[in-house]
């Protein structure tokens, strides 16, 4: 590959949009910056693309979106008869502009397209397709990424994200376009007027709330319960939806942190928009100081994921991880639903098999089956589609990622930030009726089934060099896995690229999952170290399962298991 060649090439014909032409000038005679945006072509799997906003092949811009939606037609006309794709996107820089792009590359295509007319939640993009019944969704996001990276989304009919066979056949044909000469397109507008390009209206929008309200256990309680919450959509698609929803279900004092209320995809005020880190809640937490809420909430930009920080007893507010929101909904959701008498004796919960071990054990008490599936939430999706298959759509209860992604009800096939904020809210709501807030909810779970310390680290490796590092630190931890973790025996090493788990005496198992590059080493005692790199940033992450007959003690043996987890990055 001649990366001065294609630089040449972009600086020539890249005049679609006017920052690219600028960008590229900008960079004349610079190898390094130039390396960066040409060494490789963003590539498209099961997460779609994800980069950074700008020119070049490694660069998310209409150029790359215009090729990946050229190869996406394309599949779709050779698999479908009159295919039809729904479009979403976030408030992110150039969500709106990438989305109209793919949206008049479909049309030129001869492909029906239902576009939202404004920025929505990436759920509802999820439930527009099966809404509609379309072949394929498209939502324009980058999640809680920083505020320089954009990402395309591909989805199947059934509303979950494209599978890796899906995605790989899809990805045979974006690699046959050319970007500039091979990538049919017209006119946005006349689209609209021939009614090639339809806009999603608010009955659909209606109709999403309508399903997600059907998840609330308790209304009459939460009426009562006069709950008061904080909320930020971090500059994102939540304010709407979500505020919606809780108006619905009888919460009426929801005060919202106005810095970060309008959709901005520069984030002025939290550069990293990301529930799971505790700047987010700043300037709510200054807000809190004359309120007195009894939660704060947070959702990323495209309000697929949400956080919480809760008042303990002293008025001390204390940010609860996905695992522990998770947990505490499962519970709350199987217990009132088995005191209702609603409970299906066939029901079913599950969640990514980096979350916490807790939800099983909890699952347990109820005689709920469990389940535990790869990361990616299109694994939980599929789930739902094989219940739903069966009859059995009803028995899911709920599913859960540890990176803040929750679900209940069949209405998405992707995690839902606005089912996730009802049903928190609801869940705070029945146990302030109780005497009780959310920190001591998850004491008294730590008491009953013992104390569970969850942590994930994430280990950052940025452009070429960086994916080189992370392809041997993975082949080094195959080649050679640890003897033992922090003083603790590795009694499992699972590899789910080869699905074999070798166990210390020598025997093997198959894993009936799905391939996947990741290594999870069980430990004794129930601990674990699992170790995965990113499908969508460059990173890799590990997860750290420490348990112990005391906090004090699970947190002191998670601080020895990251150290070690530390120890594989270098």
């Amino acid at each position: 590959m001649d990366i001065n060649a294609l630089y040449n090439e972009w600086l020539e014909k890249a005049t679609g949009d006017p920052d690219l032409k600028a960008e590229l000038e900008s960079i004349k005679g610079n190898d390094d910056e130039i390396m960066d945006r040409f060494y490789r072509s963003l590539e498209f799997g099961t997460a779609g693309l994800r980069g950074v906003i700008g020119a070049g092949t490694n660069r998310m811009n209409i150029y790359t979106v215009g090729r990946a939606t050229q190869g996406l037609a394309d599949f779709l006309n050779k698999n479908y008869e009159n295919p039809s794709v729904a479009i979403g996107y976030d408030s992110r820089i150039k969500s709106e502009y990438f989305s109209r792009e793919a949206a008049c590359v479909l049309a030129a295509n001869g492909i029906k397209v239902y576009i939202y007319d404004e920025l929505e939640p990436t759920p509802c993009l999820s439930f527009a397709i099966r809404y509609f019944k379309t072949s394929s969704g498209i939502i324009l996001t980058a999640s809680h990424n920083p505020a320089k990276y954009n990402g395309y989304k591909c989805y199947n009919p059934k509303g979950y994200q494209m599978t890796d066979e899906e995605a790989s056949e899809t990805y045979d044909f974006i690699q046959k376009v050319d970007y500039f000469t091979g990538i049919k397109t017209t006119d946005f507008d006349e689209a609209v007027k021939n009614g090639t390009i339809e806009y999603i209206g608010k009955d659909v929008i209606n109709a999403f709330l309508d399903e997600v309200q059907k998840q609330c256990i308790n209304p009459e309680l939460v009426k009562q319960a006069d709950l008061k919450v904080i909320y930020t959509p971090l500059n994102g698609t939540g304010n709407k939806p979500v505020r919606a929803i809780l108006d619905r279900i009888g919460i009426d004092k929801v005060y919202v942190v106005p810095e970060q209320e309008n959709p901005d995809g520069n984030f002025p005020t939290c550069p990293f928009p990301n529930p799971e880190i505790k700047q987010v809640f700043e300037l709510g937490l200054e807000m809190n100081k004359d309120i007195k809420a009894d939660i704060l909430l947070a959702t990323d930009p495209d309000c697929d994921r949400v956080g919480i920080a809760v008042p303990d007893k002293s008025g001390e507010l204390v940010l609860m991880s996905g695992n522990e929101v998770g947990a505490m909904l499962l519970n709350y959701i199987l217990s009132q639903k088995k005191e209702k008498g609603i409970l299906s004796d066939t029901a079913i919960a599950v969640k990514s098999f980096v979350s916490t071990d807790l939800a099983e054990v909890i699952a347990k008490k109820y005689n709920c089956t469990f389940k535990n599936l790869l990361t990616g939430f299109k694994y939980i999706g599929e789930l739902i589609t094989n219940l739903e298959s069966e009859g059995r759509a009803d028995d899911f209860v709920m599913g859960f990622e540890e990176s803040y992604g929750y679900l209940a009800g069949t209405h998405a096939r992707d995690k839902d930030a606005v089912v996730g904020s009802m049903l928190i809210c609801e869940m705070a709501a029945f146990y302030k009726t109780k005497g009780m807030n959310l920190v001591d909810v998850m004491n008294s779970l730590y008491d009953e089934f013992g104390y569970y310390n969850n942590d994930v680290q994430s280990y950052t490796f940025e452009g070429a060099a960086g994916m080189e590092k992370m392809a041997g630190i993975m082949d080094t931890l195959r080649a050679n896995p640890p003897k033992e973790i922090a003083g603790l025996a590795v009694t499992a090493v699972s590899d789910y690229k080869t699905s074999k788990t070798t166990f210390t005496d020598g025997t093997e198992e198959i894993i009936e999952l799905p391939k996947s590059n990741v290594l999870a080493f069980a430990l004794e005692k129930g601990n674990k170290v699992i170790v995965r790199p990113s499908g969508t940033e460059p990173k890799i992450k590990a997860y750290i399962t420490a348990v112990g007959d005391s906090k004090a003690a699970a947190n002191a043996l998670a601080a020895e298991l990251i150290k070690a987890a530390d120890e594989f990055m270098k």
